[in-house]
Formats: C-alpha cells, sequence, structure tokens
C-alpha cells in the first residue's frame, strides 16, 4: 500500500511539472519609443553617416517595418497626438474628442498599459508622457514623468501669444527669440551650446535625461526579474527632441566637414508660410530663415550627436536585459511618434507631409520574429499597440482601430493590410499614401502635390501639374476625401478644392 501511494505521489509531482512546463509564461514587451526620430536616422538602414550599433542590433536581429506613418495631429505639438492614438488605439481625429475623457479621469481602463494589466502583466513607464491622463493613473509603475519638451525657457503658448502680438508689425521675430533659437547665423555664433550644462533642457537635474531614462530602466528590469508575472515596459525617451543636447564626445564624432546636406535642401521651402511652417512656428524658428548650408549641417552634427548618445543607453538596456536570461521570452519593439525634417525641404520640425517628418522607424524582435528581415507594406507606428495585445493574446477591443504587424512580420497573409495611408495636420494640410504615390494638398492656397513615391523618394519633383497624370490625382483625391469621412476629419476639401 505504502508503494502504491509513493508511486501515485511521484507520478502527480511529475504530472504537475510537465503540465508546468507545457504551459509557457506570457511573453514579455518591452517599447522603446523615441521623440522626434526620422526613418532615415539610422545606420543599418541605410545611413552611413551616423552611428547607431545597438538600433542596429535591433535591425539585425528583428524584423523592421520600412514605411511606418503617423496619422497626424490637431495642433504643432504632433507627438502629443501621436501618444494618445498610441495609448488609446483611436484614429487621430476620434482620440481628439476622445481625450476629455482622460482629463476628467474617465476611460484609463482602455489604455493599451491597463489592458496588459489586466491579462495579468507588470506595467512600467518613464520618460515623456505629454498625453491628458496621468501616467500614474494608466501604468503601475512609474517614475521620472517628463513633459512635451526639456525646458528651454520658450514654451509653445508662450511663442505663439508673442507672435500674435506683433503680427502685422514690423517688428523682427527673430528679436523675440530666446539663446537656442535662430542659429547659427554664422560660424564665429556661439551663443549656444548643446554640451554645455548652463543652457538646462536634458541637463536639469545634472544627468543627461537619456541617462536618466536608462538607470530607470535597468531598476524596473531588476524588479521585473523578482517576479513571475510578465511585464510591460514603456519607455519614452524625449530624445532626440529639441533641445539636441549631448555630451561633447558625441558633437566629435560628426565633423561638420562629413556631413552632407539632404538632397532635397532648400534655403526655402516656397510653400511653408501656407502650411503653416513659417518662421512663428516653434520648430522653424531653430534655424535662421532663408537657411544656410552650415546652420543645417550644425543642426545636423548635434541630431547625430543626441541620437548617438540614445543609442548607447539601448545598448544598455539591452544588454540588461539579456543578462536576466528573459530575453528568449520577449519581445521588444522600437519606434518613434513621428520623423523631422533637419534641412530637408528647407524644413527643420515634424509639421508637413513628407515622409521625413511622418516616417519612423519601427522594429521589433522576439520569439519566432524573422532576424534582418524588411517589410516594405505601409503600417502605422501606432500598430505597435495593437501589436503588444496579440503578444499578450489579449482579444483587440473593437474601438481600437490599429492592427497587429506579427502576421506581415512571419510573411503570413494579413487581413490587416491598411489599403492607404492618411495624415492629417490641423487644417492645413491633408495626405494620402496608395499605390505608389503620395497625394498632399494645402487647403488653405489649393496647392496639391503628387510625389512618385518609388522613383522619386525625395519628394522633389511634384506631378500633380503634369496632364499625364490628371486621372492618378483626381483618383487619389477621391480616395483621400473617402478616408476623411472613415477618420472623422472635420475638413470639408470637396468645398475648397474641386478638381
Amino acid at each position: 500500500m505504502k508503494r502504491l501511494l509513493l508511486v501515485f505521489l511521484l507520478l502527480s509531482i511529475f504530472a504537475c511539472k510537465t503540465s508546468k512546463e507545457e504551459t509557457p509564461s506570457p511573453p514579455n514587451v518591452v517599447f522603446i519609443f523615441a521623440d522626434d526620430m526620422t526613418y532615415s536616422a539610422i545606420n543599418a538602414l541605410g545611413n552611413n553617416e551616423i552611428e547607431t550599433p545597438n538600433l542596429d542590433r535591433l535591425v539585425t536581429h528583428g524584423t523592421t517595418f520600412t514605411n511606418a506613418y503617423n496619422m497626424g495631429a490637431w495642433n504643432g505639438a504632433i507627438c502629443a497626438a501621436s501618444r494618445a492614438m498610441l495609448l488609446s488605439g483611436r484614429t487621430v481625429w476620434d482620440v481628439n474628442n476622445f481625450r476629455k475623457n482622460w482629463i476628467n479621469n474617465k476611460e484609463l481602463d482602455k489604455t493599451w498599459s491597463k489592458l496588459m494589466e489586466g491579462a495579468g502583466y507588470d506595467t512600467y513607464m518613464t520618460g515623456k508622457w505629454h498625453i491628458d491622463a496621468k501616467a500614474d493613473s494608466v501604468f503601475q509603475n512609474v517614475v521620472h514623468i517628463r513633459p512635451g519638451m526639456p525646458d528651454d525657457a520658450w514654451e509653445h503658448s508662450e511663442m505663439v501669444q508673442k507672435f500674435k502680438d506683433i503680427k502685422g508689425t514690423d517688428t523682427d521675430p527673430a528679436t523675440l527669440m530666446p539663446v537656442g533659437y535662430n542659429r547659427p547665423l554664422s560660424e564665429q555664433d556661439t551663443t549656444w551650446s548643446p554640451t554645455d550644462p548652463k543652457f538646462g533642457g536634458f541637463w536639469e537635474g545634472g544627468k543627461h535625461w537619456s541617462e536618466v531614462l536608462k538607470d530607470d530602466a535597468l531598476g524596473f528590469i531588476d524588479k521585473a526579474e523578482k517576479s513571475d508575472n510578465p511585464f510591460f515596459m514603456y519607455l519614452a525617451f524625449n530624445a532626440p527632441h529639441d533641445p539636441r543636447q549631448a555630451p561633447q564626445e558625441f558633437i566629435d564624432k560628426y565633423p561638420l566637414e562629413n556631413i552632407s546636406l539632404p538632397e532635397s535642401w532648400l534655403p526655402e521651402y516656397p510653400f511653408k508660410d501656407d502650411m503653416g511652417c513659417g518662421p512663428n512656428l516653434r520648430d522653424e524658428a531653430l534655424a535662421p530663415f532663408p537657411r544656410t548650408a552650415y546652420a543645417t549641417k550644425v543642426h545636423i552634427q548635434e541630431y547625430y550627436a543626441i541620437i548617438s548618445h540614445l543609442d548607447v543607453q539601448i545598448g544598455e538596456i539591452l544588454d540588461r536585459l539579456e543578462a536576466t536570461g528573459k530575453m528568449d521570452n520577449t519581445y521588444i519593439i522600437f519606434t518613434a511618434d513621428h520623423g523631422l525634417a533637419a534641412g530637408r525641404h528647407g524644413l527643420i520640425g515634424k509639421q508637413s507631409q513628407f515622409d521625413h517628418s511622418i516616417r519612423a522607424p519601427f522594429m521589433i524582435t522576439g520569439p519566432n520574429i524573422p532576424e534582418n528581415k524588411k517589410v516594405t507594406e505601409a503600417i502605422y507606428l501606432q500598430d505597435a499597440m495593437a501589436t503588444g495585445l496579440d503578444i499578450a493574446n489579449i482579444e483587440k477591443p473593437g474601438y481600437v482601430f490599429f492592427n497587429s504587424v506579427l502576421d506581415l512580420a512571419s510573411g503570413k497573409q494579413s487581413e490587416s493590410s491598411y489599403d492607404a495611408i492618411y495624415n492629417g495636420y490641423i487644417d492645413l494640410q491633408r495626405m494620402i499614401r496608395k499605390d505608389g504615390f503620395k497625394l498632399i494638398i494645402y487647403p488653405k492656397i489649393k496647392k496639391v502635390l503628387l510625389f512618385d513615391m518609388a522613383n522619386d523618394p525625395e519628394e522633389m519633383n511634384n506631378l500633380a501639374d503634369n496632364e499625364a497624370y490628371k486621372d492618378k490625382v483626381e483618383a487619389l483625391f477621391k480616395d483621400l476625401v473617402q478616408l476623411q469621412k472613415d477618420m472623422n476629419d472635420p475638413l470639408d476639401l470637396t468645398s475648397i478644392i474641386a478638381l
């Protein structure tokens, strides 16, 4: 009898052990988010002028979506709209109406993080927030909540009011700008330095904000390592948003003589004012008008430097994840909230419909994700939310517009592909990208642009006035109007432009 009991006990223990082994732990999700980082700012994706060895690791060990787009914004702070879409799953105009719920502390249970928490995930957040909901009401573990941008003594609202005050006067806008803007005026202009802590910004608090975020992330990983629960980390860097500051060693990596001007560089974009990108837009006020080759190269130098500094911090996070032994069951998604012009088309900021401003890098690594693969099918960067839910085996709620990219990454037939990509900026710009072409409209001046993205990726040759492309313009315009209806876009293009 004792022998039978012993056998039964051993069999029970074996059965329990086998059951545990056959039930894999839910995978972890680490979301790494950059700010103002264009799709072409990674060495492994074709930019030989920039050093990004750790972002290159994600490209090499994962799948890259080479056409990841933001959907637009209702004001100049593109990042606020992008992040609201990302956390809510709603489209740009729907989330703009939805934001009042977050302001009133409602509907928080429908955020990406809360959905993950509901499935048993420990959730962690650090870095840039810039969303109406309170971060600590959305994530369980929160440190160092950062604002939309490091404080460089010129808030966007303050700038807008100053320019309103001088509208219609002879006052030069440049006279209103604090140190760090409208620079450099010449090679002798040393009024501001990206490496000097006295200018605050990323240096506020005594340690560069990217390094602080990295330290926070390492602390989160240490805490997660001690837990049996799966984890979801939301690591939102402010870099490489301006003021683009980095230690001197990173500036030294990029001598100006080694930096080339963008192919689409212009001293001044002819439609800048009518599309809302004139001197009274904060982002564009960073460099003097008209643009000079020297000033443009300085801004690119500082952009590359802060990205390389960011890359080092990402490398330490990846190394720590690998050291825990959890990497085999961890997915990493990297993207940015939008792109940045950095001199292309005579622009500096991100408030345009050109790819440099609405297109961001998007890489994913993890179990069963093909390595060193490029997917050219267009997606929205906000697909990161639906992808995270898919990884966690959480059914996508009906209010989430965006789609998981897992099937596209694995090469499976996907029903979630987008027929076209849409973008809307205030009431000043609209865009549709479909079948290899992009149609851009500036409603204020009834200007129509058409680009063949396959043969003109830098968007330099406008085909809209070419009679041979009349049918293409009309077809895309019709599709854009339909997309506007689908997106609840408040702007009626048909009352402005008749094609």
